[in-house]
């Protein structure tokens, strides 16, 4: 079963749109939440991590990942790129 991703952006961000691209190439579904109008999840992001940049995404129950890289997603959702 594929983890739960939950993307906190806002629409301008540069890496939240990056990240999106990302998904969509591997076809990672997730939850977007535009901290810029939600103040609810605003609130909900900056308890989890003390502060305000994003993007910032929770994969399953607790892996917090703050600002896009790739690398960390890739490991954390356990994506492989096979050479062909």
């Amino acid at each position: 079963m594929a983890a739960t991703v939950k993307m906190y952006s806002t629409p301008t961000c540069f890496y939240c749109k990056q990240a999106k691209e990302f998904f969509k190439k591997y076809k990672i579904k997730y939850n977007e939440y535009d901290v810029s109008t939600n103040e609810r999840k605003r609130k909900e992001m900056i308890a989890m991590t003390s502060q305000m940049g994003v993007p910032v995404f929770i994969i399953g129950n607790n892996d917090a990942v703050i600002g896009f890289n790739e690398k960390i997603l890739k490991e954390l959702l356990q994506i492989t790129d096979e050479k062909t």
